[in-house]
C-alpha cells in the first residue's frame, strides 16, 4: 500500500476570505503537496487555492471534473493515478467533501484500488447548522433538495414534519438560494405552529444569520433568504 497516493479530503471556505478563521493550517499547507485534484468546479477550485497563497503554481497542477454529470467510467479511469503513487485532493464547492457532495464517488473508488482516505478537518455547513439549531443532535438526516413541484413539496414537507415528530428526529435540508424565500413561504403554511425551523444563512460570515423559532413566530416576519446560502433544520413533536 506504501506505492499508492492517498486520497485527502480537503474541505472548502463557506464564505468567501474566511480561511484563516476556519481551515486549520495543517489542512492548509497538505494542499501544497497535492498536483492532482477532482474538483466540482475547476474555476472556483484554482480561485481557492490561489487564495491560500501557497507559492503553488496553478498552470502545474491537473484537474479531474467530478460534477452529477460526470460518468463513472471517467472516474474510475481518472483515479487509476494513485496507482503511480500521486496523492490526489477532492474539493468540493463549499465545505466538506463527500457530504452532499459527488466526490462521494471518487472515495468508493480509492476504497476499491486499496488506497488511504485523509479526510482533513474544516466546516461543513450541514452540521454547523445542526450544532447551531439546538435540535436532536443525537438522531437526525440530511434531505438534501426538496421537489421543486408545488404538490410533490407540500407533500414532502409534511413527510418530513410527521418523520421528526414520530421518530423525534432533526431532518436537515436545503434550496437552491435563489429559492430559499418561497421554500420559507412553503414551510410556514404547511407546518404546524408549534414545529420548530431553524434557518441557517451565510454561516461562518460576518453577516451570518441563524435562529431557531417555532413556525407560529416565523409567521410574524420572514427573513430575506434570497440569494443567501441556507441551511433549513427542522423538529416537529
Amino acid at each position: 500500500m506504501s506505492d499508492k497516493g492517498k486520497i485527502y479530503l480537503i474541505p472548502t471556505v463557506l464564505a468567501p476570505d474566511t480561511q484563516a478563521e476556519v481551515l486549520p493550517q495543517h489542512t492548509i499547507h497538505k494542499l501544497a503537496d497535492i498536483t492532482h485534484f477532482f474538483v466540482e468546479n475547476v474555476r472556483t477550485a484554482r480561485r481557492f487555492i490561489s487564495s491560500l497563497k501557497l507559492g503553488i503554481d496553478i498552470s502545474q497542477l491537473t484537474f479531474y471534473l467530478i460534477d452529477k454529470h460526470t460518468a463513472t467510467d471517467e472516474i474510475k479511469k481518472n483515479t487509476q493515478v494513485l496507482l503511480q503513487g500521486k496523492d490526489v485532493g477532492i474539493i468540493s464547492e463549499a465545505g466538506c467533501p463527500g457530504i452532499a457532495d459527488p466526490g462521494a464517488k471518487v472515495v468508493s473508488f480509492g476504497h476499491q484500488l486499496g488506497v488511504n482516505v485523509v479526510p482533513l478537518v474544516g466546516p461543513s455547513s450541514i452540521f454547523l447548522a445542526l450544532m447551531a439549531s439546538g435540535m436532536n443532535g443525537q438522531s437526525f438526516a440530511f434531505k438534501g433538495y426538496l421537489p421543486i413541484a408545488k404538490d410533490q413539496r407540500s407533500k414532502a414537507i409534511k413527510q418530513l414534519e410527521k418523520a421528526s415528530a414520530s421518530q423525534q428526529q432533526t431532518q436537515i435540508f436545503m434550496e437552491t438560494p435563489f429559492r430559499n424565500n418561497q421554500l420559507m413561504k412553503d414551510l410556514v403554511q404547511h407546518c404546524r405552529k408549534n414545529t420548530l425551523l431553524c434557518v441557517a444563512a451565510n454561516i461562518t460570515a460576518p453577516e451570518a444569520f441563524i435562529a431557531t423559532k417555532t413556525i407560529g413566530q416565523w409567521k410574524g416576519g420572514l427573513p430575506d433568504l434570497h440569494k443567501q446560502p441556507t441551511i433549513f433544520v427542522l423538529h416537529s413533536y
